[in-house]
């Protein structure tokens, strides 16, 4: 990508013109976890795979795998704690990281 040669040290001659998104790519390319101030930690014996946290995550960082548990995208789980908060059977904790 030439968009990853661009940095603050680029003249100003390289910069891509204003008002103008190049290469414009999607947020799964775009990794937000590590802005995380807390990390979820999922306890599967204590999980019923009712899924009350997979449509509430504002990232969609949690997934149904294919043996129906759930999986936490990291890259993109921005730590809000929503899905500790609306688990019924304290199977998700937040941590601080």
């Amino acid at each position: 990508m030439i968009s990853d040669r661009i940095n603050e040290q680029s003249p100003w001659e390289d910069l891509t013109e204003g008002n103008k998104i190049y290469e414009a790519a999607t947020s799964r390319e775009f990794k937000t976890g590590e802005w995380r101030t807390q990390t979820p930690i999922h306890s599967p014996e204590k999980c019923k795979e009712c899924y009350l946290c997979v449509p509430v995550c504002p990232d969609m960082s949690i997934q149904v795998a294919d043996d129906e548990s759930i999986v936490f995208d990291m890259d993109h789980c921005k730590g809000c704690g929503v899905c500790a908060k609306v688990c019924p059977f304290d199977a998700i904790r937040m941590e601080v990281k």
